[in-house]
């Protein structure tokens, strides 16, 4: 076997944790789970259209966009959508249908929860 000289070997490892420290970059804002109920709500009954993220998928929008910004579809459009289903009107993803299983407390939870993230993670332009 072959023996590393010192300098050779302080070199080496400083290169690695540079490359470890280059990789270890700081993951894009996510869906925080605060214990609050609408985090649980909106992963199982949203988040498979609007993301885990509410950053959107291909089956639905950001929840992140400016278009949701509270003085443009305020809590009201939540919970209309939420119970009654959208028509499509701002993007092509197609009509929402109605959430199904959701009581009055579980929709008030998630608009909650996604208020508080798009305060903490603010919005896309």
């Amino acid at each position: 076997m072959k023996k590393l000289h010192l300098p050779r070997l302080a070199a080496l490892t400083s290169l690695t944790l540079v490359v470890a420290a280059c990789t270890n970059s700081q993951p894009a804002a996510t869906a925080t789970d605060d214990g609050s109920p609408g985090f649980e709500i909106y992963q199982a009954s949203c988040a498979s259209c609007h993301g885990v993220d509410l950053k959107g998928t291909n089956k639905g929008p950001s929840h992140l966009s400016i278009v949701y910004e509270p003085n443009h579809h305020p809590d009201e459009s939540f919970r209309s959508a939420i119970t009654n289903g959208a028509r499509q009107h701002h993007w092509e993803f197609g009509d929402m249908e109605p959430v199904q299983g959701l009581s009055d407390q579980d929709i008030e939870d998630v608009i909650m929860f996604v208020r508080s993230e798009q305060v903490r993670q603010g919005f896309d332009q």
